[in-house]
């Protein structure tokens, strides 16, 4: 695992997140110039709370403790990432926190999209 696999993680979460906004987006109407905006970013929280997921994060976080633990690892993950080194355990541990078919973070977004 390298650090390709470490970002190219973070960006899955990204864009994940970007698709739950994309399908609230309604077709032929003008979308919220404030929403649009908070879209432009690479913050996972931002974009959490521009899917209008934080209640839902919430919930789930309470409901399953190994999910809370892979949010918690998988919100700290930036952009800037791509531009330093990242050891082959903290790859792995993102990789699975997204990917984990029973806890994982994309699983839990895939629910709302």
């Amino acid at each position: 695992m390298n650090d390709g696999a470490y970002y190219l993680a973070g960006y899955c979460i990204e864009c994940a997140l970007k698709a739950c906004i994309s399908k609230a987006t309604v077709r032929h109407e003008f979308p919220d110039k404030k929403k649009v905006d908070l879209s432009y970013t690479h913050s996972l929280r931002g974009l959490l709370g521009v899917a209008d997921l934080e209640k839902a994060l919430v919930q789930e976080s309470k409901r399953d403790a190994v999910f809370r633990n892979y949010w918690d690892l998988v919100q700290s993950w930036s952009e800037h990432s791509r531009y330093s080194t990242t050891s082959s355990e903290t790859a792995k541990k993102l990789v699975e926190a997204v990917g984990d078919r029973n806890h994982g973070i994309l699983r839990w977004i895939k629910l709302h999209w």
